[in-house]
């Protein structure tokens, strides 16, 4: 719900609630204090026992505590008698925990000792109280629930800081009117300003609160929150700051750090933290070394609240909270910041980062910004929608367009929001931008490069992309961009970033050159590309074309000016998707790292293009054949990634030991591909191998890659044999074999010692090798629906390999494989170790005894195994065991 103006936390009946023992204080002590606070002009609760009716506490007394800011507890000597009094206490610290408001117990005339270990008056009390429950025997264990509750209260009601007064010790007035000045120093504090509608930050403030974990005194607690510019960062943490600053003696928001301190300089900062915290004005710091030794001298005894918000550099963090000792125990610090490393840096471990609104919060935040109320006219539903959209969830958007759109006809915000997707609004743009000019030139170039062309790419194409441009450190790059908020990479492993974030770096460009695209450093719009295609207005400030047809409502045949390339002499990646050229290119630049081009249209490249640098070719859907390629592999020797996938005219892989650097080659789905050269299996570099759906492909080279992490064979529906592995290959962990025709693996297939899963779905008839019972890492098997499933069963020296067997295959789906009852006498002694085994959907009688053998079985699934008769053993260490029918 949004409420306007000031702080969520503000809405309270009461300042103060008195929870008392009548008989022993109500007209002495309390009354004194009730009178002393009253007089005050502090409003406050005291029960006058019409609310008071029997042990248990009323509706009236709830809505009282629920509608308190201040809680002071006088805990007397026959406190804990009154069942009355110890539920009520329960429930004061119940809410109070919720909203983190502050409790202030008075020990008057006990030891809190006595309290917190319930000794003396409050041992006896809870003593008395569990002799009745168990006197009554109704409702026992209700009521001894109850009496845990108690002890807890009054535990944590003993462990809260509060203050003790104890007969002879001095005046009790005095301590009345010490009482009356803490709680009028926390009542007269004005909240800071929140925003004027705070939407959707409720439980986000609870999230935090739940970090900060305000009620521990033992340490200092340091909190950062973080997030994009204008995500509700400073929002949050002045919500925060507002409910909970009467829990601490000292307090200061420090705001705009990264601003003020480029203007003011550090010691300024410095200079109102310690006014703000002790007191005093006009504290004047000859250096930042002077004001980190006062900060420590003057704040280390001192229970303190302080934000600091929007940090962008450590040196900040250094001068104004270098360690958690500089502050008193309790003390509690909250830093805002773009940046996640500089979090990480200053060893801040609890984190949290603000996440876009959701679609509901957005629109709410949109009604009362543009509307002033959240009941809108029906008319404004699907513009406003657009808005949303528009504005991904940013509330910084959506305030500045619902202020600039307040009172404007539905005409008026359509035409606005046109605007604003061609051209983004300058008062957000500016707030973004601001992450941006903090970042160094390189920095800056790589983020340009991702928000403009690469959104929506896969990280390991974007990293094999930008190291082509930068090299090796564009990994360091990227990871800044990533603690900066600036990017992310979504949970299938693509890089995205804010829709607005992304509109901001295209600004950028844009604004280099607004009228005339071939003098800017990337292209990615369609109808700019095309136009400078078109006209050959191309310049050598072009380092970045990306061209996506699918972007476009209509796809169509580009007839262009097939020399467009010659002037951009400084263009490292062309990348073409989903686009029909009329004719292939007369020339390709030099300067070109990254050729990508789906349904290339020629059957060669120019033949004066010879670029040392190109690392990256993908010519996926193209008319090249087998002389292509090998042309390829002799002039473009610094190659890293080969991409032939889905080329109909590729009929054989030709010699490509020209290209040592080679980590990727795919011709997938080349459905006329027949043979491969022998030299594919040593290139030493390669990492990724990737012949799948090659129909024709009936042999494959022996392979001694060192380096490779992938081999992809399905779907080769030709390939019988498995290649021969000539060394170690440590670095394969899984091998897919899918709907292959493979029949045996050679012994040496025992060389892929890193491999930790096989996969064999739909495959035919397969006999495993024994060598595989030798593979430490093979850990699992999924063999779903093979046509038939064989095990050697002769083996040389047999029971030798049995003692020495080790297998440590504990997954073993065979669901579907045909298996009958010789499964069990000759297959499974050769997985003693499996925990996970499924049988289900096959054709086997009998479950043997031997099953019971495997002693490490914790899963079994015999689901639809309609000729299973009969079940003679079960292992004893079964936890999961199905057989449906």
């Amino acid at each position: 719900m949004a409420v306007a103006s000031s702080s969520l936390i503000y809405d309270y009946e009461y300042d103060v609630f008195l929870s008392f023992r009548g008989e022993d204080t109500r007209y002495g002590f309390t009354g004194n204090l009730y009178n002393a606070l009253r007089d005050n002009g502090i409003h406050t609760f005291i029960d006058d026992d019409q609310l008071q009716k029997g042990d248990e506490i009323t509706s009236a007394l709830e809505k009282a505590i629920e509608h308190s800011r201040i809680f002071i507890i006088v805990l007397s000597l026959n406190y804990a008698s009154s069942s009355f009094c110890l539920n009520e206490l329960t429930y004061i610290l119940h809410c109070t925990k919720r909203k983190s408001l502050l409790v202030l117990p008075l020990f008057y005339n006990i030891d809190p000792s006595d309290l917190r270990h319930h000794r003396g008056s409050f041992g006896e009390a809870l003593t008395n109280h569990e002799n009745n429950f168990k006197a009554k025997k109704e409702g026992l264990e209700h009521n001894m629930d109850k009496l845990h509750k108690w002890k807890m209260a009054l535990h944590q009601a003993a462990s809260l800081s509060g203050y003790h007064f104890k007969q002879g010790d001095g005046y009790e007035y005095e301590f009345i009117k010490k009482i009356v000045k803490l709680v009028s120093s926390k009542i007269n504090r004005a909240p800071l300003h929140v925003a004027d509608y705070t939407v959707g930050l409720e439980s986000r403030v609870l999230e935090v609160k739940l970090l900060l974990n305000v009620g521990s005194d033992d340490c200092v607690h340091m909190v950062g929150i973080h997030g994009i510019g204008g995500i509700g960062k400073t929002t949050l943490a002045v919500e925060v700051y507002n409910s909970i600053a009467d829990h601490f003696e000292g307090l200061c928001f420090l705001e705009n750090v990264r601003e003020n301190s480029n203007k003011h300089g550090l010691q300024h900062l410095q200079s109102i933290l310690l006014s703000e915290m002790v007191g005093e004005k006009n504290i004047n710091l000859a250096s930042v070394r002077q004001g980190i030794s006062m900060i420590q001298h003057r704040l280390r005894q001192k229970k303190v609240l302080l934000i600091v918000d929007d940090v962008d550099k450590h040196e900040q963090l250094q001068a104004i909270v270098g360690e958690p000792n500089w502050f008193g125990p309790g003390s509690r610090v909250i830093i805002t910041t773009r940046d996640k490393q500089l979090l990480a840096c200053h060893q801040v471990k609890t984190n949290y980062e603000v996440e876009k609104l959701n679609k509901s919060d957005a629109l709410q935040l949109l009604s009362w910004k543009a509307f002033k109320t959240d009941k809108v006219d029906t008319s404004y539903v699907n513009v406003m929608n657009r808005v949303v959209t528009y504005a991904s969830g940013l509330p910084l958007a959506l305030e500045v367009i619902g202020s600039n759109l307040f009172g404007k006809t539905v005409g008026e915000w359509e035409s606005a929001i046109n605007q604003y997707e061609k051209i983004p609004n300058n008062q957000i743009f500016k707030i973004l931008k601001k992450s941006f000019d903090a970042l160094e030139e390189q920095e800056k170039s790589v983020f340009l490069d991702i928000a403009c062309c690469f959104k929506g790419f896969r990280l390991k194409e974007v990293e094999d992309i930008l190291c082509a441009h930068y090299g090796d450190c564009m990994k360091y790059h990227i990871r800044v961009l990533v603690e900066k908020s600036l990017i992310k990479q979504n949970w299938y492993g693509a890089v995205t970033l804010h829709d607005l974030i992304e509109d901001m770096g295209k600004e950028i460009v844009r604004q280099k050159s607004p009228k005339e695209p071939g003098k800017r450093s990337r292209l990615w719009s369609p109808d700019d590309i095309i136009q400078v295609l078109e006209d050959d207005s191309g310049t050598g400030k072009i380092e970045i074309i990306c061209l996506d047809f699918s972007l476009l409502d209509k796809e169509e045949i580009v007839e262009w000016n097939r020399k467009a390339f010659k002037k951009m002499k400084n263009l490292k990646t062309l990348i073409i998707k989903n686009g029909h050229f009329s004719k292939g290119p007369k020339h390709l630049p030099n300067s070109l790292r990254v050729l990508e081009w789906l349904k290339y249209p020629s059957k060669g490249l120019p033949t004066d293009f010879c670029s040392k640098k190109l690392s990256i070719c993908k010519l996926p859907k193209s008319c090249f054949g087998s002389l292509e390629l090998a042309d390829l592999s002799k002039k473009f020797t610094n190659m890293t990634v080969l991409n032939f996938e889905e080329c109909q005219g590729l009929t054989q892989i030709p010699d490509v030991s020209g290209l040592p650097n080679l980590e990727n080659i795919s011709f997938r789905n080349s459905d006329n591909l027949a043979t491969i050269h022998d030299s594919i299996g040593f290139l030493g570099k390669l990492k990724i191998l990737n012949a799948f759906g090659c129909k024709k492909l009936r042999s494959f080279p022996p392979l001694k890659l060192e380096s490779l992490e992938k081999l992809e064979l399905s779907y080769c529906s030709s390939l019988e044999s498995f290649p021969e592995i000539l060394g170690k290959m440590e670095n394969i962990t899984e091998l897919v074999l899918e709907a292959s025709a493979i029949k045996n693996f050679p012994v040496s297939f025992q060389n892929l010692t890193g491999l930790q899963e096989l996969l064999l779905r739909h495959c035919g008839v397969l006999t495993l090798p024994s060598s595989i019972v030798m593979m430490p890492k093979l850990v699992q098997i999924i063999a779903w629906e093979w046509k038939g499933w064989l095990f050697p069963k002769q083996v040389e020296g047999e029971e030798k390999v049995r003692s020495m067997m080790s297998s440590n295959v504990n997954c073993l789906r065979l669901s579907g494989c045909n298996l009958s009852d010789d499964f069990f006498s000759i297959g499974l002694s050769w997985f003693a170790n499996v925990k996970e085994l499924d049988l289900s959907r096959n054709n086997f009688k009998v479950l043997p005894e031997c099953i019971s053998d495997c002693q490490f079985l914790l899963e079994l699934n015999l689901d639809y195994c309609y000729c299973l008769q009969e079940i003679r053993g079960i292992p004893p260490s079964i936890e999961l065991f199905s057989a449906r029918e």
